[in-house]
C-alpha cells in the first residue's frame, strides 16, 4: 500500500532544491510557494500563534501575587491608625493557594479583630468540595492548549482548501500551455504546407483552389492559436494569485515560466491507485475537519466537568500561622499550633441551582450536536473520497479511449497526406483530418490535466494536500 501510495503521490510531487529551475514551475513548486508566502497561509499561522499565546495567558492565572496594602488616618493631631500589610499569594494546581505576608498595625483607633504591632502570617486555603477536581483556572488552562490543536487542524484546512484552488488553477494553466504548443507547432506545419502549395501551384501541378484551402487552413488554425494565447494568458494571471516572493509582493508569471513539462511523459494508465477503504480509513484517522471537531468534543467535555463542579457546594478551609514580629515562620515551631493561628471555613450553596443546571445542560447540548456534526461531517468526508475516487477511475478508462483515439486519428492524418501527395486525395480531406486529430490531442492532454487534479482532489478530500 505504502508503495502505491508513493508512486500515486510522485506523479506530481517532486520538490526540486529550488523554486525555480530554469524558469520551470512544477506543481510542488507552486505549493511550496503557496504554503511559505501566501498571505492566507501566513494568516493561518498567526492565528497558531494566537492560541499559544492564550496558553500563556491562562498560565498566568497560577502566577504568584504580589500585594500591599497601606492605609493610615491622622486628624488634628491624632493617630487614629496605621495599616501596612504587603502579601504574597501562590496559586497552586489542586485549587490549593498559599499566602504569607507582613502586618504593621498600630494606632489610637486601630480595629479589635486586627493584631497589634508586627506581625507575620502563613496561610492556606483549600477547597473540599466545589472547586476540588477541577477550577476555572485549570479550565481555562487545559481548554487553551486544545485551542492551539484545535487552531492547527484548522490551519491545515484552510491550505488544505487554498493548495486545492491552487493546484486546479496550476493544471488549467499547464493544459492552456500544453493547448497553445499544439496550436502553435500546428500552425507551423500549415504554413510550411501552405509555401509547399503556393510553390506547387506555380509549378502547375496544383490547383488555385488549394491554395485557397491552404490559406483558410492556415487562418483557421491561427485564430485558434490566438485565442490559446489569450487563455493562456488568462491562467497565469489566475495563477499569479497564488504566488508570492519572500518579500511579500506577488509574483506575476510572464512567458518567460513554463510548466514542468514531466506529466505529459508519464503513462497514467500505469499509475495504481490506492484501496479505496484504506483512503477512507486514514482520512477517518487524519482528517483535520474530523480532529477539529473532535479537539471541540474535548473542549465541551472539560467544560461539562468544570459544570458539573458548579452544582457542588462551596466549601473551602482557611487556616493561617501566626507569628508576632517580622522572624521566619517555622511550621515545625511548636508556637504555631500553641494558640498562634486564625482559621475558618467557608460554605455557601445557591437553593435551587438553577444556573448550574442550566449551564451544565445547555453544554451536553452543545456535545450531542457536536456528535452528529461529526458524524455528518463524516459522512460526506467519506463520500467526497468515493466520488473523486470514482473519477479518477474514470478519467484512466478516458485516457485509455482517446490515447487509441489519437493513434488513428495520426495514422488517418498521414494516409490522407500520402493520398494527397500522390493526387488521390483532397486538401479538403486532409484538413479536415488535421482539424480532427489536434482536437483529439487537446482532448487527451485535457483527460490527464484533469487525471492529475483529480489526485490533488482525492488527496484534499482525504484531509491532506501536501
Amino acid at each position: 500500500m505504502k508503495k502505491r501510495k508513493g508512486i500515486l503521490l510522485s506523479c506530481i510531487l517532486s520538490l526540486p532544491m529550488y523554486i525555480f529551475c530554469q524558469n520551470t514551475l512544477s506543481i510542488s513548486n507552486a505549493f511550496a510557494l503557496i504554503d511559505q508566502f501566501h498571505p492566507i497561509a501566513k494568516q493561518a499561522g498567526l492565528k497558531i500563534d494566537q492560541s499559544k499565546a492564550g496558553v500563556l495567558s491562562a498560565r498566568g492565572s497560577f502566577d504568584p501575587s504580589f500585594y500591599l496594602n497601606n492605609n493610615q488616618k491622622t486628624f488634628d493631631g491624632k493617630n487614629y491608625f496605621y495599616y501596612s500589610n504587603p502579601e504574597l499569594k501562590i496559586p497552586t494546581w489542586y485549587g490549593i493557594e498559599l499566602k504569607a505576608g507582613y502586618e504593621n498595625n498600630y494606632g489610637e483607633q486601630i480595629s479589635n479583630e486586627v493584631s497589634l504591632g508586627k506581625s507575620s502570617y502563613l496561610g492556606v486555603s483549600i477547597p473540599l468540595l466545589k472547586d476540588l477536581l477541577l477550577d476555572k483556572r485549570r479550565a481555562d488552562l487545559a481548554q487553551s492548549k486544545i485551542i492551539v490543536n484545535l487552531t492547527e487542524a484548522d490551519r491545515q484546512i484552510i491550505l488544505n482548501d487554498l493548495f486545492l484552488d491552487g493546484a486546479s488553477t496550476y493544471w488549467y494553466w499547464t493544459f492552456a500551455y500544453q493547448k497553445q504548443l499544439l496550436f502553435t507547432d500546428a500552425l507551423t506545419k500549415s504554413k510550411d504546407r501552405l509555401s509547399l502549395i503556393k510553390q506547387s501551384f506555380q509549378l502547375g501541378d496544383k490547383a488555385a483552389m488549394d491554395t485557397v484551402e491552404g490559406a483558410l487552413q492556415f487562418q483557421n488554425i491561427a485564430q485558434l492559436q490566438t485565442q490559446a494565447f489569450l487563455d493562456l494568458q488568462e491562467e497565469q494571471r489566475k495563477l499569479s494569485n497564488f504566488l508570492w516572493d519572500k518579500n511579500e509582493t506577488p509574483f506575476n508569471l510572464d512567458e518567460t515560466v513554463i510548466p514542468d513539462s514531466n506529466w505529459t511523459k508519464i503513462d497514467i494508465e500505469k499509475v495504481p491507485l490506492p484501496l479505496l477503504s484504506e483512503i477512507i480509513d486514514e482520512a477517518n484517522q487524519l482528517h483535520p475537519k474530523l480532529k477539529s471537531l473532535g479537539y471541540k468534543l474535548d473542549i465541551l467535555a472539560i467544560d461539562k466537568k468544570y459544570k458539573t463542579q458548579n452544582l457542588l457546594p462551596s466549601f473551602r478551609v482557611n487556616y493561617n500561622f501566626l507569628n508576632k514580629g517580622y522572624e521566619m515562620i517555622n511550621p515545625i515551631n511548636d508556637r504555631l499550633y500553641n494558640n498562634n493561628y486564625k482559621a475558618g471555613l467557608q460554605f455557601g450553596l445557591p437553593l435551587f441551582l438553577r444556573q448550574a443546571r442550566g449551564e451544565l445542560k445547555q453544554t451536553n447540548l452543545k456535545i450531542e450536536q457536536q456528535e452528529w456534526e461529526t458524524r455528518q461531517t463524516r459522512l460526506e468526508i467519506e463520500n467526497k473520497i468515493k466520488y473523486y475516487f470514482a473519477e479518477l477511475v474514470a478519467l484512466k478508462k478516458q485516457h485509455a479511449l482517446n490515447s487509441a483515439s489519437v493513434q488513428n486519428a495520426k495514422q488517418l492524418l498521414d494516409a490522407e497526406l500520402q493520398r494527397y501527395e500522390v493526387g488521390e486525395s483532397s486538401l479538403f480531406l486532409v484538413n479536415t483530418r488535421e482539424l480532427k486529430y489536434i482536437e483529439l490531442l487537446i482532448k487527451f492532454y485535457e483527460v490527464k490535466a484533469k487525471f492529475y487534479k483529480s489526485i490533488v482532489a482525492l488527496n484534499w478530500a482525504k484531509g491532506k494536500v501536501y
